[in-house]
């Protein structure tokens, strides 16, 4: 491809060659009229011939609304019409390239089936949202115009068969193809509105449901409670008290009859019981809901955690709680 193209509306030159005002006619300016003329003028002209970007920008200026009508065609695949008009006057850039003005055949001929294969090639490689194999893809841009033809000729939806037998492939194929539609596209949860396409459909978000927090606290309490229940009276009791009432060391001792420092040994070596047995029957999700238990009382469940012994010595020294010996 030459130099970038200009799209901007063609201005009248001054001086003007003088195959391309024959070419160009009063009429030929707002129609197809002798494209071919300029075709063959602009294969003429070498790569290095100042005539010969005026003369392509001037046949693609001239065919720009035969790639915009052909845009418009696709509308309605979610794709917005801005991208559409890009890629099809980006078919119509290659149609001018690629015309053979020798074959004697008319540029509308070859040029649209090229802008519609580029349409549909950004449809086929760049839309879809989930990675489908090719040959999937091209089934499926078959099925279309395959179901309606049928359709039409049987006054009711085909089946899959046939339109297996219609395409010539295997019924296997036109499944996996119907089932590859559900890959195309997916919905996003909150719509997005442009001016092509005004019309809102309703949000995701309000008919979806919502997880319910209280779920996961009844599935806390199913799990532990068969381990809390076989605990100790002791233990079970200053635990409940401690992550259940989320009462203080010092309450929990008052209430027990013991010093803090044992209830902090109580409420670690419970902790450690519980991990032990889920671990041991193999109930990997209890230990999971326990430290899930221990995050979720912080800083509560900080003094539980077993101690260092020397910090707790130290403790010792300098506390004069009850309980604490110097």
């Amino acid at each position: 491809m030459s130099s970038a193209l200009d799209l901007r509306p063609a201005r009248t030159p001054t001086s003007t060659p003088v195959a391309t005002t024959r070419a160009h006619g009063h009429r030929g300016r707002d129609s197809y009229d002798n494209i071919e003329l300029l075709l063959a003028e602009l294969a003429d002209l070498a790569p290095s011939d100042r005539r010969r970007n005026h003369v392509r920008n001037t046949v693609i200026r001239r065919c720009l609304p035969l790639a915009d009508n052909i845009a418009r065609r696709f509308t309605g695949r979610g794709e917005s019409i801005d991208d559409l008009r890009q890629f099809a006057r980006l078919g119509l850039v290659h149609a001018v390239d690629r015309f053979d003005h020798t074959h004697g055949a008319p540029f509308l001929a070859f040029a649209i089936p090229t802008i519609m294969g580029e349409v549909r090639r950004h449809f086929r490689d760049h839309t879809w949202a989930v990675r489908v194999p090719r040959r999937v893809k091209e089934i499926h841009q078959q099925l279309g115009p395959t179901t309606e033809a049928l359709t039409h000729r049987f006054g009711r939806p085909p089946k899959a068969r046939e339109i297996a037998e219609e395409l010539g492939i295997d019924t296997t194929e036109v499944t996996q193809a119907m089932i590859a539609h559900n890959a195309y596209r997916t919905a996003p949860i909150e719509p997005i509105t442009d001016d092509e396409n005004p019309g809102v459909p309703e949000s995701l978000l309000a008919v979806l449901g919502a997880d319910e927090a209280e779920y996961g606290v009844v599935e806390d309490y199913l799990a532990v409670r068969p381990l809390i229940a076989a605990l100790p009276e002791q233990d079970r009791r200053a635990l409940v008290l401690r992550f259940f009432e989320f009462r203080t060391q010092r309450q929990i001792a008052a209430q027990l009859g013991v010093s803090q420092m044992q209830v902090s040994r109580i409420l670690s070596r419970t902790l450690d019981s519980l991990r032990e047995q889920a671990l041991h029957d193999r109930l990997g999700r209890h230990a999971v809901l326990l430290r899930g238990i221990e995050r979720a009382s912080s800083p509560f469940a900080r003094s539980a955690r077993r101690e260092d012994p020397q910090v707790i010595r130290g403790r010792r020294a300098r506390c004069g709680h009850h309980g604490c010996r110097r």
